[in-house]
Protein backbone atom coordinates (compact mmCIF):
# COMPACT_ATOMS: atom_id res chain seq x y z
CA UNK A 1 0.00 0.00 0.00
CA UNK A 2 2.99 2.38 0.98
CA UNK A 3 3.94 1.95 -2.84
CA UNK A 4 3.84 5.42 -5.03
CA UNK A 5 2.52 7.35 -1.99
CA UNK A 6 3.76 11.02 -1.03
CA UNK A 7 5.46 11.50 2.18
CA UNK A 8 2.62 13.25 3.84
CA UNK A 9 0.34 10.04 3.27
CA UNK A 10 3.34 7.53 4.25
CA UNK A 11 3.52 9.78 7.58
CA UNK A 12 0.10 10.08 8.37
CA UNK A 13 -0.45 6.39 7.96
CA UNK A 14 2.29 5.51 9.99
CA UNK A 15 2.11 8.23 13.09
CA UNK A 16 -1.81 8.94 12.75
CA UNK A 17 -4.17 6.56 11.04
CA UNK A 18 -2.40 2.72 12.31
CA UNK A 19 -1.86 3.92 15.90
CA UNK A 20 -5.59 5.53 16.09
CA UNK A 21 -7.49 2.66 14.39
CA UNK A 22 -4.96 -0.35 14.50
CA UNK A 23 -5.47 -1.35 10.79
CA UNK A 24 -5.75 -0.37 7.28
CA UNK A 25 -9.28 -1.51 6.47
CA UNK A 26 -11.92 0.24 3.81
CA UNK A 27 -8.77 2.67 3.31
CA UNK A 28 -7.81 3.11 -0.10
CA UNK A 29 -4.72 5.04 -1.45
CA UNK A 30 -4.53 7.25 -4.34
CA UNK A 31 -8.50 6.53 -5.14
CA UNK A 32 -9.85 7.70 -8.37
CA UNK A 33 -13.10 9.21 -8.62
CA UNK A 34 -15.13 11.15 -11.20
CA UNK A 35 -15.94 14.65 -10.39
CA UNK A 36 -18.81 16.71 -12.03
CA UNK A 37 -17.01 18.01 -14.55
CA UNK A 38 -16.82 14.62 -15.99
CA UNK A 39 -12.82 14.94 -14.78
CA UNK A 40 -10.94 12.64 -13.09
CA UNK A 41 -9.71 13.55 -9.10
CA UNK A 42 -7.74 11.52 -7.18
CA UNK A 43 -8.23 11.29 -3.47
CA UNK A 44 -4.98 11.17 -1.21
CA UNK A 45 -7.16 8.41 0.96
CA UNK A 46 -10.36 7.06 0.14
CA UNK A 47 -12.07 5.47 3.65
CA UNK A 48 -14.98 3.60 2.31
CA UNK A 49 -16.73 1.41 4.73
CA UNK A 50 -20.02 -0.34 3.26
CA UNK A 51 -21.81 1.92 1.38
CA UNK A 52 -20.12 5.54 3.35
CA UNK A 53 -17.75 7.53 1.71
CA UNK A 54 -15.02 9.54 3.23
CA UNK A 55 -12.03 11.79 2.05
CA UNK A 56 -8.84 12.36 3.29
CA UNK A 57 -6.53 14.92 2.02
CA UNK A 58 -2.73 15.32 2.97
CA UNK A 59 -1.96 19.10 2.51
CA UNK A 60 1.22 20.12 2.85
CA UNK A 61 2.12 23.36 2.88
CA UNK A 62 4.27 24.16 0.31
CA UNK A 63 2.18 22.50 -2.36
CA UNK A 64 -1.00 24.09 -0.88
CA UNK A 65 -0.40 27.28 0.55
CA UNK A 66 3.09 28.89 -0.01
CA UNK A 67 4.08 27.87 -3.03
CA UNK A 68 0.93 27.32 -4.80
CA UNK A 69 -0.03 29.72 -8.54
CA UNK A 70 -3.59 30.56 -8.26
CA UNK A 71 -4.97 28.77 -11.03
CA UNK A 72 -3.73 25.37 -8.35
CA UNK A 73 -5.32 26.92 -5.42
CA UNK A 74 -8.27 27.58 -7.57
CA UNK A 75 -8.67 23.67 -9.01
CA UNK A 76 -8.06 22.33 -5.23
CA UNK A 77 -10.80 24.13 -4.10
CA UNK A 78 -12.98 22.92 -6.90
CA UNK A 79 -11.92 19.33 -6.44
CA UNK A 80 -12.91 19.88 -2.73
CA UNK A 81 -16.00 21.46 -3.35
CA UNK A 82 -16.96 18.70 -6.04
CA UNK A 83 -16.08 15.83 -3.67
CA UNK A 84 -18.15 17.24 -0.54
CA UNK A 85 -21.38 18.17 -3.00
CA UNK A 86 -20.76 14.02 -4.43
CA UNK A 87 -21.98 13.22 -0.37
CA UNK A 88 -18.23 12.41 0.76
CA UNK A 89 -17.39 13.23 4.16
CA UNK A 90 -14.00 15.22 3.99
CA UNK A 91 -11.11 15.65 6.19
CA UNK A 92 -8.55 17.87 5.15
CA UNK A 93 -5.16 17.20 7.13
CA UNK A 94 -2.58 19.49 7.42
CA UNK A 95 0.93 17.60 7.05
CA UNK A 96 2.55 20.18 9.89
CA UNK A 97 -0.38 19.16 12.08
CA UNK A 98 0.81 15.27 11.74
CA UNK A 99 4.37 16.17 12.62
CA UNK A 100 3.18 19.19 15.09
CA UNK A 101 0.49 17.77 16.60
CA UNK A 102 -0.53 14.11 16.19
CA UNK A 103 -2.41 13.42 19.18
CA UNK A 104 -5.09 16.14 18.03
CA UNK A 105 -4.52 14.16 14.47
CA UNK A 106 -5.47 11.29 15.81
CA UNK A 107 -8.85 12.75 17.67
CA UNK A 108 -9.48 13.92 14.54
CA UNK A 109 -9.29 10.28 12.83
CA UNK A 110 -11.33 8.83 15.74
CA UNK A 111 -13.87 12.01 15.35
CA UNK A 112 -13.88 11.02 11.23
CA UNK A 113 -14.45 6.75 11.68
CA UNK A 114 -17.13 7.78 13.83
CA UNK A 115 -18.82 9.30 11.65
CA UNK A 116 -19.17 6.11 9.93
CA UNK A 117 -19.44 3.41 12.35
CA UNK A 118 -23.13 5.29 14.32
CA UNK A 119 -25.98 3.79 13.26
CA UNK A 120 -29.48 3.86 14.42
CA UNK A 121 -30.49 1.64 17.37
CA UNK A 122 -32.75 -1.68 15.80
CA UNK A 123 -36.35 -1.80 17.00
CA UNK A 124 -36.79 -4.11 20.22
CA UNK A 125 -33.84 -2.98 21.70
CA UNK A 126 -33.50 -1.53 25.34
CA UNK A 127 -31.67 1.39 26.47
CA UNK A 128 -28.80 -0.83 27.45
CA UNK A 129 -28.26 -3.18 24.89
CA UNK A 130 -28.68 -0.03 22.26
CA UNK A 131 -25.48 1.76 24.79
CA UNK A 132 -23.42 -0.75 24.58
CA UNK A 133 -23.78 -1.69 20.92
CA UNK A 134 -23.24 1.63 20.50
CA UNK A 135 -19.86 1.59 22.79
CA UNK A 136 -18.68 -1.49 21.01
CA UNK A 137 -18.82 0.53 17.37
CA UNK A 138 -16.52 3.35 18.95
CA UNK A 139 -13.89 0.99 20.45
CA UNK A 140 -12.72 -0.67 17.33
CA UNK A 141 -11.17 -3.52 19.67
CA UNK A 142 -12.51 -6.08 21.84
CA UNK A 143 -13.79 -4.96 25.25
CA UNK A 144 -14.72 -6.63 28.35
CA UNK A 145 -17.75 -6.97 30.57
CA UNK A 146 -16.03 -4.73 32.88
CA UNK A 147 -15.23 -2.05 30.65
CA UNK A 148 -19.55 -2.10 30.16
CA UNK A 149 -20.13 -1.53 33.96
CA UNK A 150 -17.33 1.25 34.24
CA UNK A 151 -18.60 2.77 30.82
CA UNK A 152 -22.15 2.46 32.23
CA UNK A 153 -21.42 3.38 35.60
CA UNK A 154 -23.42 0.67 36.61
CA UNK A 155 -22.84 -1.14 40.35
CA UNK A 156 -23.00 -4.63 41.64
CA UNK A 157 -26.47 -3.45 42.72
CA UNK A 158 -28.17 -2.61 39.97
CA UNK A 159 -26.74 -5.38 38.04
CA UNK A 160 -27.97 -7.74 40.84
CA UNK A 161 -31.35 -6.23 39.93
CA UNK A 162 -31.69 -7.68 36.57
CA UNK A 163 -31.79 -4.23 34.58
CA UNK A 164 -31.70 -5.64 31.33
CA UNK A 165 -35.44 -6.56 31.42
Amino acid sequence: MLKGLCRGTIDFLRYIWFPAIGNLEHLLPEYEVRDFNNGYRYLDLAYLPGNAKGCIEIQDYRSHARDIEVSRFKDLCMKQSLIVLDDWQFLPVAYLSIRDDPGMCKQLVLSFVGKFLSRSASKGLIWAEVEIIRYAHRQLRPFTPTEIVSHMQLSDGLLKKNFWR
